[in-house]
């Protein structure tokens, strides 16, 4: 079992979530293919988007349903500087994850989340769970407890959830 996989199976215990995280036959990389492997809506995939700031560095986590984009300035104005995207190395270092496998539990490293209102819609999504193959479902006001997430509008014309 890869690192990543094990620290999100112990964060998941740490929460009391019962949720066990299961590989898929094929990469779950993209919302897209997340949503066809686990056989839900795409605004039921929870997306790990990662911004760094641009005065302090600091990386911030958005929690965004699956067909929803992060607007940068709203999510700017929630982490109280500049945004852009962290880049590759910034996001594995800080957080333990690689692109396509971030999980929204289980960092190295806690960072400030925030959560879409769009996910908190459904009785479940699915989000990674630290690898490219992996996944978990979760009851998602349980995911904003255990991932410590705000909820706030953050993002450009959200999705109306398809439950």
């Amino acid at each position: 079992m890869s690192k990543s996989l094990a620290r999100v199976r112990a964060a998941l215990q740490a929460a009391g979530l019962d949720s066990v995280p299961l590989e898929m036959p094929g990469e779950t990389r993209t919302a897209e293919d997340a949503a066809a492997a686990a056989g839900c809506a795409l605004e039921q995939i929870v997306k790990s988007v990662v911004f760094q700031g641009g005065t302090s560095g600091t990386l911030f986590l958005f929690l965004t349903a699956g067909g929803n984009k992060v607007d940068t300035h709203q999510a700017a104005t929630l982490a109280g500087e500049p945004l852009a995207r962290a880049d590759i190395a910034t996001v594995r270092e800080v957080t333990g994850f690689a692109i396509g496998g971030v999980a929204p539990i289980g960092h190295l490293t806690r960072l400030p989340v925030w959560i879409d209102p769009t996910l908190l819609a459904f009785a479940t999504v699915w989000a990674a769970a630290g690898t490219p193959r992996h996944i978990f479902p979760v009851d998602p006001a349980r995911l904003q407890l255990a991932a410590r997430a705000i909820a706030a509008p953050f993002t450009e014309n959200p999705a109306v959830p398809k439950a």
